[in-house]
């Protein structure tokens, strides 16, 4: 591995175009995808051939992303309602467990629910709250990779992304626990990406998407027009880039998927 120079390498390649078939026979877990990025995300890999495993809190809105996904005839997804606050150890390794029992594999994951917390001084930062955002932004995120783990190593080409946000790279005042979540989840990606680049085929990146009309956005920002935000489906270039084999010589990077909003970079390496 060798660590590569130039902004644009490390971009989605401006223009990129899948091809139809880029994500066929691979099988996908997106989280929070009953709505919004993850359900954006899930619908294009179902378009490029993959078979997604939805897994979110609300099964009204798994159930949503999952009828669009059917309708349009691409590989029928599963649906896998789980509240990732409530989440233990436990209730990972068993969904590992039955995503190898019904697919047989696991080639991708991407880490894409999150919740914002409050927006207040870290001084008068609600403990309660910090410990709920920590755990579906950070730790969930961990629990949940270290479980499929025996999986995306049994893969041939296997894919981890990571959803970040700008304020994962320079944080802003009254950002608290959800800011620092970010932070971390670059962190931790740059690690798994360290220590799964010699011994495995796993590939570890994350993604900024920059301004998008989400829930979550909305609440940050009641006061903005969500109309100058992108929509979700303007953003899933860059994950079916990381996720399909185009993108198989790179990994531990944080992409953004609306470059001129980007944030500074962490080191990044390319594999050979």
């Amino acid at each position: 591995m060798s660590t590569g120079s130039g902004l644009g390498k490390k971009q989605c390649p401006t223009g990129y175009c899948p091809p139809a078939d880029l994500l066929k026979n691979r099988v996908i877990l997106i989280t929070g995808a009953g709505g919004g990025i993850g359900g954006a995300v899930a619908k294009a890999c179902a378009a490029h051939g993959a078979s997604t495993v939805l897994l979110g809190k609300t099964v009204t809105r798994l159930e949503r992303t999952y009828d669009e996904i059917e309708t349009q005839g691409h590989p029928c997804p599963a649906l896998y309602p789980l509240d990732l606050e409530k989440a233990f150890e436990r209730d990972f390794e068993a969904l590992a467990q039955t995503i190898g029992t019904a697919f047989g594999r696991l080639d991708a994951v991407v880490h894409n629910a999150a919740v914002l917390g409050e927006l207040c001084p870290l001084m008068h930062y609600d403990l309660r709250i910090w410990g709920r955002v920590m755990q579906i932004n950070l730790h969930a995120p961990l629990l949940l990779t270290r479980a499929c783990l025996s999986l995306l190593k049994e893969a041939e080409d296997a894919s981890i992304v990571f959803t970040s946000d700008t304020v994962g790279h320079r944080a802003r005042a009254y950002w608290g626990a959800y800011a620092v979540s970010k932070f971390a989840l670059e962190g931790m990606m740059q690690v798994f990406a360290d220590e799964l680049e010699h011994n495995t085929r796993i590939r570890v990146n994350s993604i900024d998407p920059g301004p998008v009309r989400t829930r979550l956005r909305a609440a940050a920002y009641p006061a903005q027009d969500p109309s100058a935000w992108a929509k979700p489906e303007d953003v899933v270039l860059p994950y079916l880039f990381l996720l399909g084999p185009d993108s198989q010589h790179i990994s531990g990077c944080a992409l953004s998927a609306q470059p001129a909003l980007k944030a500074r970079l962490p080191k990044k390496r390319w594999r050979h």
